[in-house]
């Protein structure tokens, strides 16, 4: 399944106002880069996130968050966000912010 092109757009939207982002396929996906580092995207109909380890155990104690598992391994320090938890652009805005700042404390690539 491709990445839901809604949610990409959605996205995209969300992180317009951030200068050094790019979308790149990735994940089967699409992906996020803020200065080079990955940080949010889209796969199938949910959203990674790139937040660190610290915020991703704080953020899987919440409803319709799972940890990263792409291959059969979880990734540390990221977050699967289902898409019941991001059905309005606030819920969208507020968890990709996680994931750009966490990035932005990251040195560029």
């Amino acid at each position: 399944m491709a990445s839901d092109p809604a949610l990409v757009e959605r996205l995209r939207a969300v992180l317009a106002h951030h200068r050094h982002v790019e979308a790149r396929r990735m994940f089967g996906g699409v992906c996020f880069t803020l200065n080079g580092n990955m940080c949010v995207g889209v796969h199938n109909r949910n959203l990674i996130l790139r937040v660190g380890e610290t915020r991703a155990k704080e953020l899987l104690t919440r409803e319709g968050v799972k940890p990263m598992d792409l291959t059969g391994k979880v990734m540390k320090g990221w977050a699967t966000i289902l898409p019941e938890a991001i059905r309005t652009d606030a819920q969208l805005s507020s968890y990709a912010q996680f994931a750009v700042d966490f990035v932005e404390t990251l040195p560029p690539k």
